[in-house]
């Protein structure tokens, strides 16, 4: 019976005393580990003869340790652990596994980070990816997400970031809009429009045009404010009015016609970064490495995921 676990390394034998103290007898521990109790038996009765003390005292009816056998239950479930913790790792490392915590914008995310998942999945089975949709900012350093996707210039912080790429902005309205209120031709013809904006703060204290060689931003305004991208575009849809959003969440609209790119000759071409944020280091788990990875050669290799 004894071959049905390794009992012939230190370890081993941990294993079964620490298995014995914590079922409470030989008995309880030999059903756990598949052993019989004379085999369980023998195991202790070589410890305690390797290191020449009594680690237990036992009786028909109960079973006690002796200072000595405390001593050894504390080092053999700390050594156990450790052993347990770099065995996972290694194995983490060769098929990484567990649960990611994604975060992104509601457009990107859907747009891009969605139809990158199936392939994912079944390349890594053994990773669960646990995916948040929000334009709220999700606190990755507090522990509420493994890697966040985010646009925009990066604030100082601790965090790892790694460039994935980055999209250019564009003003647009949709056929209707226009044809109800008239085709702007001038930055300042939007003091005129109804222009939907962000309601967060943004880098910019205006959306900025290039004008006559200058630069400029332009404070507009509206009756409709939002905190998410996909709202935005989706209201520019309805006829509501002007916006400028991330060229990512509005290309299928600019192709098929349902929004007309506005000002493009005004436009001042800045780009937007796209990085993921992670906590990096050497306690990075792989099967956040492997995630942030993936996604960084689906945007190569895809061309125009950031356009």
């Amino acid at each position: 019976m004894e071959a049905r676990m390794d009992l012939g390394g230190r370890s081993g034998e941990m294993g079964v005393f620490a298995a014995v103290i914590e079922h409470g007898s030989l008995s309880a521990a030999g059903r756990a580990l598949g052993l019989t109790t004379s085999a369980i038996s023998r195991v202790l009765a070589r410890i305690e003869r390797r290191l020449g003390v009594r680690l237990l005292i036992r009786t028909t009816r109960s079973l006690s340790l002796t200072t000595e056998g405390q001593a050894y239950f504390r080092a053999a479930r700390r050594i156990l652990a450790d052993l347990a913790e770099v065995e996972d790792e290694i194995a983490d490392q060769a098929s990484p596994r567990g649960r990611v915590r994604v975060t992104a914008s509601l457009a990107y995310g859907r747009l891009h980070v969605v139809p990158m998942l199936g392939e994912f999945t079944r390349r890594h089975p053994g990773i669960l990816v646990d995916l948040n949709l929000s334009d709220q900012v999700v606190d990755v350093l507090g522990g509420q997400a493994d890697v966040a996707i985010r646009f925009g210039q990066l604030a100082d912080s601790p965090l790892t970031a790694r460039k994935l790429g980055e999209t250019g902005r564009v003003v647009v309205a949709s056929p209707d809009y226009l044809a109800r209120h008239g085709t702007p031709l001038t930055p300042e013809d939007l003091f005129e429009h109804n222009c939907i904006s962000f309601s967060f703060r943004r880098a910019e204290p205006g959306w900025p045009f290039r004008h006559d060689g200058k630069d400029m931003a332009l404070s507009v305004t509206g009756t409709i404010e939002a905190n998410s991208g996909e709202a935005i575009a989706q209201l520019a849809r309805e006829g509501v009015g002007v916006a400028r959003i991330g060229t990512f969440a509005v290309q299928d609209d600019l192709a098929s016609g349902r929004l007309v790119p506005l000002l493009e000759e005004f436009n001042p071409q800045d780009r937007e970064p796209l990085h993921a944020l992670f906590v990096g280091g050497s306690t990075m788990p792989a099967r956040v490495r492997v995630l942030v990875d993936f996604i960084a050669e689906r945007i190569v290799r895809d061309r125009g995921a950031t356009p």
